[in-house]
């Protein structure tokens, strides 16, 4: 008899899977929808799927009255940028920073404690700091994504440096690189794979702090948006933006998976997949 543990699905058997348990979900929606409209057909804790396509025609599909844009759109590009800026210098320095703390010890010594306090600093509580220092601007909004998950992906990618093989870093330095040609040549190629994870592991995060930061101040936006109109319990707009932003987020994750197995086939081989 197999044992369960050794089981596994066909491919087909894996997308029905997949599959099943957003049609759950869907499906109870609909029933609780239904039951609560009939109870009352002004509710809006629960639109119709009608409503929501009333929505989404009126905020992507028709230009504004106030300011003639389509408001959807708007707020995407807008939270996008914000978020590909915050992550990208975010990973800049993760990058810098975690190899320098893996193979430098005179720069692991200072910057190891600072990198391991402020990743333990809950970023919403400095919030206000960042508003009153930085302004209301788009800059308070990157700062708070890049504090946000820099340090973890610091520690991340310092914890990676230093696990690589010894035999690696011995063989280099016995064929004549110094310490600059190390980290390029034979660091960096082994990292790189691992930063990659490590921006996919923060992507949730990171539009947790852009979402939090638009709500508080900002004039567009996706988050912005979400709750500006929660005061009208238009749950037939904010839900829509909320499986939007999901499925953006879902959309970044598959291709920065798919950069990472094209670019670097071997970290997956050796069960580097997430």
């Amino acid at each position: 008899m197999t044992r369960i543990i050794n089981r596994k699905p066909s491919a087909f058997g894996r997308t029905i899977l997949a599959c099943l348990p957003f049609v759950l979900l869907i499906v109870g929606y609909l029933i609780a929808s239904d039951a609560r409209l009939a109870i009352n057909p002004n509710d809006k804790l629960l639109p119709s799927f009608d409503s929501f396509a009333a929505a989404i025609d009126r905020m992507a599909f028709e230009p504004s009255k106030r300011t003639g844009e389509y408001l959807l759109w708007a707020d995407t590009w807008a939270s996008l940028q914000r978020l590909c800026l915050g992550v990208g210098i975010s990973a800049l320095l993760a990058l810098t920073l975690g190899v320098a703390n893996g193979m430098i010890p005179y720069v692991r010594a200072p910057m190891s404690p600072v990198v391991r306090a402020l990743s333990l600093i809950p970023p919403m509580a400095i919030l206000p700091i960042l508003f009153i220092a930085l302004g209301l601007g788009e800059l308070s909004k990157v700062a708070l994504i890049i504090i946000g998950i820099t340090p973890m992906m610091i520690r991340d990618l310092q914890l990676r440096t230093e696990s690589l093989p010894s035999e690696q870093i011995i063989k280099a330095q016995t064929l004549g690189a110094n310490s600059w040609t190390l980290m390029v040549r034979v660091v960096l190629p082994q990292v790189m794979p691992r930063l990659i994870e490590a921006v996919r592991l923060t992507l949730g995060s990171a539009w947790l702090f852009l979402i939090a930061a638009e709500a508080i101040a900002a004039t567009e936006g996706l988050g912005y948006r979400i709750f500006l109109i929660r005061r009208y319990l238009a749950m037939d707009v904010i839900l829509p933006y909320v499986l939007w932003i999901t499925i953006l987020a879902f959309l970044m994750d598959w291709a920065l998976q798919k950069l990472s197995a094209n670019r670097y086939p071997w970290f997956h081989a050796q069960g580097g997949k997430s």
